[in-house]
């Protein structure tokens, strides 16, 4: 029977981009799933799989989740109550934070402790563009996926967790940033994986497979 795999559609992000990514890493895994754009928030609690992406300004991201009704109860319901995999790509990753510090202070998700901060690396191009490796701890099978591979990223802000055990990986860009975080079922990454070819689906795909 195919999984479910929601993709939050709040206004922002490379939707169809996402959902083309997503079906090809589930046909080259070999898997059947049913991959829907939506923000119905009955579809939403009822996913097998749920993924957040995000572009734009962390406050203006925030907005149109709440702007979409139910939808933020049906995600805390299905990933927080019903433990199923979660993946927040980009912006959606940042969300998963306790604030954004981006043209003001704004609550996030609050479900990874810790905040969004402007990248303050000293002589780099902000934001931070192209291709860089991830490199750090490799805490479950979805990380391992992620070491020493390079990702497409673009950003300016970037995310600070409290607690050193939710970085699953960082990059360099004058600094150490932090490249993805999670924790339980929760996976979030800074990059674009359906901008990053090959190591992108391979993501997807680890992520189609994934039982936290």
């Amino acid at each position: 029977m195919a999984q479910t795999v929601a993709i939050i559609d709040y206004g922002s992000g490379n939707l169809r981009s996402v959902a083309r990514a997503f079906e090809r890493a589930a046909t080259e895994a070999g898997l059947a799933a049913s991959i829907e754009v939506t923000d119905d928030a009955a579809l939403i609690a009822a996913a097998d799989r749920i993924a957040l992406p995000g572009v734009g300004a962390f406050a203006a991201c925030m907005n149109g989740l709440k702007a979409r009704d139910g939808v933020i109860e049906a995600l805390e319901h299905a990933v927080l109550v019903n433990q199923r995999p979660f993946l927040g790509i980009c912006v959606g990753m940042q969300l998963l934070a306790t604030r954004g510090l981006e043209f003001g202070e704004h609550a996030g998700l609050g479900w990874i402790a810790g905040d969004v901060r402007e990248i303050d690396a000293q002589d780099v191009e902000i934001p931070h563009m192209g291709w860089n490796t991830i490199d750090g701890p490799a805490r479950r099978k979805i990380p391992k996926l992620l070491s020493g591979k390079s990702f497409y990223f673009a950003h300016s802000f970037h995310f600070e967790p409290e607690n050193d055990a939710h970085i699953y990986g960082v990059t360099s860009h004058g600094r150490d940033l932090v490249a993805a975080v999670g924790r339980d079922n929760i996976l979030g990454v800074q990059f674009h994986p359906e901008k990053s070819q090959s190591a992108g689906v391979d993501l997807i795909g680890g992520f189609l497979k994934w039982a936290p």
